[in-house]
């Protein structure tokens, strides 16, 4: 199966659909993504606080699988923004992830109440430069964590991993990231299963008629609208059906339909990311 590559600002490309190991229980990493692996995943997403990057890179090493054939992603935390701590944040992730160098690193929250998102991304992009990430990003930043992040460091995120899904589609910052060719992550991309997909005609809809679940419907949405993601199961059956959404197109109306299902504010299902420090 060939799934879809992006290329990004800086001239890499990166898988559209992954696999995501958010709250896979780190007992469980590796059976997950050696199954996803196997089913044909080649991007892998993972963050230094999912406490699973050892799995990950255990799967990986099991593999077998050509290094440059994978995509794996990772994210310095919040405690680790100040001094030298990126650096050292790496390569504990680079040794529990038994690689030498990720594919993309990013911030993983802005913590603006500790006003050292700037310094965070300042060493991201020095730890890009020296080869340990391919590519530096950012996650859950604001419009305003973004213009004072590019005028103070002067490079631009390759990505912005963000919460969006039907219900929330942070429109303000998938504008500026269009408008500075910063590609979108939407994570929670089926919203956390905190509401159902199947509750909305728009989504129930286009399921019948293409015969495939809500689920893969939005995932398709998604990708339409050009951004990457990465849903997370630990259940063999969903991996598989995740990336069984590349044999059928929405129409432009079914894809609008769907957009107008924003909620704004009110969409959300996760923390805002003034609110996390």
């Amino acid at each position: 199966m060939s799934i879809p590559t992006l290329t990004l600002n800086d001239g890499n490309t990166i898988p559209q659909l992954g696999y995501g190991v958010f709250k896979v229980p780190p007992a469980d990493t590796e059976r997950a993504v050696s199954e996803a692996l196997e089913i044909g995943y080649r991007h892998i997403d993972t963050a230094a606080i999912y406490g699973n990057e050892e799995g990950v890179g255990a799967a990986i090493a099991a593999s077998g699988i050509a290094r440059d054939e994978l995509y794996v992603t990772t994210k310095l935390w919040n405690d680790r923004h100040d001094g030298d701590e990126p650096n050292r944040a790496i390569e504990e992730s680079l040794t529990k992830l038994r690689l030498d160098f990720v594919d993309l690193y990013l911030v993983h929250w802005p913590t603006p109440a500790k006003d050292n998102y700037v310094h965070a991304w300042q060493k991201v992009v020095e730890i890009r430069d020296a080869g340990l990430t391919r590519s530096a990003g950012v996650s859950n930043f604001l419009v305003a964590h973004l213009e004072r992040s590019v005028a103070e460091v002067g490079v631009v995120p390759a990505v912005n991993q963000i919460e969006l899904h039907p219900r929330y589609q942070q429109r303000g910052i998938a504008e500026w990231a269009v408008q500075h060719d910063v590609k979108i992550e939407a994570w929670g991309p089926l919203g956390q299963g905190k509401y159902d997909l199947q509750d909305f005609a728009a989504i129930g809809d286009a399921a019948t008629a293409h015969g495939k679940s809500a689920a893969q419907v939005v995932l398709r949405w998604h990708l339409q609208e050009g951004r990457i993601v990465f849903p997370k199961s630990v259940r063999t059956e969903r991996l598989r059906e995740n990336l069984d959404v590349f044999d059928f197109t929405l129409s432009d109306a079914e894809v609008a339909a769907i957009t107008a299902l924003d909620e704004g504010a009110a969409g959300r299902v996760a923390s805002h990311p003034d609110d996390v420090n």
